[in-house]
């Protein structure tokens, strides 16, 4: 298969991973509500993209560094809201 055909299949699910954090993030920052939120699932989600994030830096995979890179924001917003507000 061809390799740039490849990198828009690794940039399309990219962005479709990272995109689907938006809504979460939206709606706790806007309500600041966090209660259906589970402290374990985002703790471990974020050491996890944290990994990816290296494992795509050192391979030099640019789909998995720009995926994680927004995702740990998204989800590193969420944690952080989660810690703050309960």
């Amino acid at each position: 298969m061809d390799p740039f055909v490849i990198k828009l299949i690794g940039f399309a699910a990219a962005t479709c991973t990272t995109v689907a954090y938006a809504p979460q993030a939206i709606k706790v920052w806007k309500t600041r509500s966090t209660g259906d939120i589970s402290l374990g699932m985002f703790l471990v989600m974020v050491l996890g993209l944290a990994l990816w994030l290296i494992y795509g830096l050192l391979s030099g995979d640019a789909p998995l560094v720009a995926a994680n890179a927004i995702t740990i924001v998204l989800a590193g917003c969420i944690l952080v809201m989660k810690l703050r507000y309960g």
